[in-house]
């Protein structure tokens, strides 16, 4: 089992920064892949934003290279991700995700945190 509790989430207008942060626990932290995701409302599919391996590859969406960094803390249990330049379309709750098994960006992750609320205005 692995628990996850994202914060850092706000408003922001556009061109802004945010951080947010993902920390786990249960089983052991170091043997689990992780990622980002995004949901722009209920019932809209949720989008793969980043996800980072057990060897530290990592992966991102197009629509957020050269903007979103994904790092890990493994002291600390932490993802994080740092999204810089924010734009409008990137409104959305924005949720931790966790498995044993290398999802990458598809939405199929066993373990899900509850989301923080990400609002970039124009």
């Amino acid at each position: 089992q692995v628990q996850l509790v994202e914060s850092g989430g706000g408003s922001v207008q556009s061109g802004g920064s945010l951080r947010l942060s993902c920390k786990a626990s249960g089983d052991t932290y170091s043997n689990v892949y992780m990622a980002w995701f995004r949901q722009e409302a209920p019932g809209k599919e949720r989008e793969g934003v980043s996800s980072i391996d057990r060897y530290g590859r990592i992966t991102y969406a197009d629509s957020v290279k050269g903007r979103f960094t994904i790092s890990q803390d493994k002291a600390e249990n932490t993802l994080y991700l740092q999204m810089n330049s924010l734009k409008p379309e990137d409104t959305a709750i924005y949720y931790c995700a966790a498995d044993r098994v290398a999802w990458l960006l598809r939405p199929e992750y066993n373990y899900w945190g509850q989301g923080t609320q990400v609002t970039v205005s124009s």
